[in-house]
C-alpha cells in the first residue's frame, strides 16, 4: 500500500513517485490512431503489429454514462464486461502487452448476468450496479481469485471472507473484473526496489511511455484504468501508493482519510496509515465509487471515527464553480524539483485564480523533512505486527504463518523471488518489538504531532485554507530493473502519515509524461477535496489519453 523507508530515512519512495522535498521516500479513437505518432516531441512509435485496438466507445464513458444507458437498456452489464474483457485480451498480455491485470474473475461475466436480471426486475442497487472494477492483488476476496499481494509465498492464497470493501463493492452491484498487479508487498520490501514489479506478476508498464515506470505500489491499477481496462479501479496506498501512480498515468485518485473505507482483508504495512480509495479517469468517477464503500467495519476500529463524517454518495461536491472564494495555499517547498513540473504548477495556480479562488503562493510548511525517521520505525514495526496478524487470520493452512516465515521462504526461492532486489526491509522489520515499544510509541508521537498538529493543522488554521495543493508527482523515470527506482520529486507523506486525505488531478504533461496535482486538507474533508478538485479537473480539463509510446524520448 505504500512505499518504502529505506536507509532509515524514507529519501526513496518507489511505490508513491518519493517525497524529495520532504525528504521522504502513481481512450479516444484519435488518441488511439496517434499512438504511432510521436507529434514532434521525440518519443518512438512502436510496432505496427502491436499497435493498441481502436478504443471501444463505451468504454471510456463514465459511471454515470453508463449507468444511464443500461437504465434505458441501451447497454447490458454483460455486454460492457465483455468489452472489457476482449480489451484486456488485446493489450495486456499481447500487443503493447502492459502487463497490468494479475488475475481475470472467472466469474465476472456471471456477476454481470445476475446484475442485469437484477436491473431488468427493478432492483438496481446505485450508481454501480453492473460497472466493472479491478481491484489490486492485496485486497482480499473470497472467490475463485488468489489474494497475494504479487508474491509467490502467496500464490495460492484465497481468503474464507471478502475484505470489508470488496463487500461492500458486491453490496453496490459492482462486477468484479479482477485484480490488478502491484509492486510486490506493496512496495515494503526492498530499499533497492522496481515499482510496479513483484514475483507472481513480473512488471508492469506505463501506457503513456512503454520503458517509464508506472510508480507504486497500485501501479497495475493505474496502468489498467489509464488503458481502459475497466470503469473504476481500486488501489491501497500507505505513503503515496494510490496518489503517485495514478498522478503518472494521467489519472485522478482518492487518498481518503484512514478509517473513511475498512482495512480488514486487506494485506497491511501500517495499521496508522494504511488506505484503499478510488483510481478513475475524472474526479465524478471517483467520488462514485468513493462513497458506497464507506462505512463502519466490524474488523476494522478505524472506521469508528467515520462515523457521521462520511458520506454515502460523494457526487453531492461534484461543482464546476468549487473553486470561486476558496482559499487555497501553494506548498513550494515540495515543488522545485523539475522546471517542467513547476511550469505546470504556475499554470494550475494562474487556473485556479481565473476560477475565483484566492491563492495564497508560497505557504510554508515548517515540519517538511522532518518526520521522515520516525516514520521509518512506526511503519517497521506496524508492518511486522500487521502482517502477522494477516497471516494467521488466514487459519491453519496459511501457506507462511509469519514475517520470519517468509524471509525463509524469498530466501529459498531468491531465483525466482529476487532476481533483481532483496528484502532488507523484511529484515530490518523482523529485528522490531512490540509495539508497546517507547522506541515505536515515541516515533509515532512525533510523527502525529509533526504532521497533523504542526503541519497541516497549522498551515491551514494560519492561513485559513480550504486546501493546501502541491505537484503530486516527478516525470515517470524510465524502469531499470539492475538498478531500481530513480524518483526525483513529488510529495505525498504530509496527508500520508497524517492520516489525512488527499486527492490528485491531472496537472497537464511534462512532454509526454502526465503530472498531476494534489490537493490536501484536514480529516474526513473528502467533499471539500472533491469539490475544488472537480472545479480544477472542469476549469483546465488537462487529462489525454495515452498514446503507447515505445520509448522517449
Amino acid at each position: 500500500m505504500s512505499d518504502h523507508p529505506d536507509k532509515s530515512t524514507l529519501d526513496r519512495r518507489t511505490f508513491f513517485g518519493a517525497s524529495i522535498a520532504a525528504g521522504v521516500t502513481l481512450l479516444g479513437t484519435s488518441q488511439m490512431a496517434g499512438a504511432t505518432e510521436t507529434g514532434g516531441s521525440g518519443g518512438h512509435a512502436m510496432n505496427p503489429a502491436d499497435r493498441p485496438p481502436q478504443a471501444d466507445e463505451f468504454l471510456s464513458r463514465s459511471v454515470v454514462e453508463l449507468s444511464a444507458m443500461m437504465h434505458r437498456g441501451e447497454l447490458s452489464s454483460h455486454d460492457l464486461t465483455q468489452r472489457y474483457l476482449a480489451r484486456i485480451a488485446q493489450m495486456d498480455k499481447a500487443g503493447v502487452a502492459l502487463n497490468a491485470v494479475i488475475e481475470l474473475n472467472p466469474d465476472a461475466l456471471a456477476i454481470a448476468d445476475q446484475r442485469d436480471a437484477e436491473r431488468k426486475a427493478g432492483n438496481a442497487r446505485g450508481p454501480l450496479h453492473g460497472i466493472p472494477v479491478l481491484i489490486k492483488d492485496n485486497i482480499g476476496s473470497a472467490d475463485k481469485m488468489r489474494t497475494t499481494a504479487g508474491s509467490l509465498a502467496l500464490a495460492n492464497s484465497a481468503p474464507a471472507k471478502d475484505a470489508f470493501i470488496i463487500e461492500r463493492l458486491r453490496a453496490a452491484g459492482a462486477v468484479l473484473l479482477g485484480k490488478t498487479n502491484l509492486s510486490e508487498w506493496a512496495n515494503y520490501r526492498s530499499t533497492h526496489s522496481v515499482s510496479g514489479w513483484s514475483g507472481r506478476g513480473g512488471l508492469t508498464r506505463n501506457p503513456y511511455v512503454l520503458n517509464r515506470n508506472t510508480s507504486g505500489s497500485s501501479s497495475g491499477t493505474g496502468a489498467a484504468i489509464a488503458a481502459t481496462f475497466a470503469t473504476v479501479g481500486i488501489g491501497t496506498e500507505t505513503d503515496g501508493s494510490i496518489i503517485s501512480p495514478s498522478s503518472i498515468c494521467g489519472l485522478v485518485g482518492i487518498k481518503p482519510t484512514v478509517g473513511l473505507w475498512g482495512r480488514s482483508g486487506i494485506v497491511p504495512i501500517s495499521a496508522s496509515q494504511d488506505t484503499a480509495g478510488p483510481m478513475a479517469r475524472s474526479v465524478a468517477d471517483a467520488a462514485a465509487l468513493l462513497g458506497p464503500l464507506t462505512g463502519v467495519d466490524p474488523r476494522d476500529t478505524s472506521t469508528n471515527a467515520s462515523r457521521g463524517k462520511s458520506a454515502v454518495a460523494y457526487e453531492k461536491f461534484l461543482d464546476a464553480a468549487g473553486l470561486k472564494g476558496a482559499r487555497i495555499g501553494v506548498a513550494r517547498e515540495l515543488a522545485g524539483f523539475s522546471d517542467l513540473v513547476d511550469a505546470r504548477l504556475n499554470e494550475a495556480i494562474a487556473a485556479m485564480r481565473s476560477a475565483g479562488a484566492t491563492v495564497v503562493d508560497p505557504v510554508k510548511m515548517p515540519t517538511a523533512g522532518k518526520y521522515s525517521d520516525a516514520e521509518g520505525v512506526v511503519l517497521d514495526y506496524e508492518f511486522k505486527a500487521g502482517l502477522n496478524a494477516y497471516f494467521a487470520s488466514l487459519g491453519p493452512d496459511a501457506p507462511v504463518k509469519t514475517l520470519a516465515e517468509l524471509i525463509a521462504f524469498n530466501e529459498r526461492e531468491k531465483a525466482r523471488e529476487m532476481p533483481w532486489f532483496a528484502q532488507e526491509i523484511f529484515v530490518r522489520a523482523q529485528k522490531c518489538g512490540p509495539l508497546t515499544d517507547k522506541k515505536y510509541l515515541d516515533a509515532r508521537a512525533k510523527c502525529i504531532r509533526l504532521t497533523r498538529t504542526e503541519g497541516i493543522d497549522a498551515v491551514m488554521a494560519a492561513h485559513k485554507l480550504d486546501a493546501i495543493v502541491a505537484p503530486s508527482n516527478a516525470p515517470a523515470w524510465t524502469t531499470d530493473l539492475l538498478n531500481g527506482d530513480h524518483v526525483t520529486g513529488g510529495d505525498t507523506s504530509f496527508a500520508a502519515v497524517a492520516g489525512y486525505p488527499s486527492i490528485t488531478v491531472p496537472m497537464g504533461f511534462a512532454a509526454e509524461l502526465p503530472v498531476g496535482l494534489s490537493f490536501i486538507a484536514g480529516a474526513w474533508e473528502e467533499g471539500r477535496l472533491i469539490k475544488l478538485a472537480f472545479a480544477f479537473e472542469q476549469a483546465t480539463k488537462l487529462r489525454r489519453e495515452p498514446k503507447y509510446l515505445a520509448t522517449y524520448p
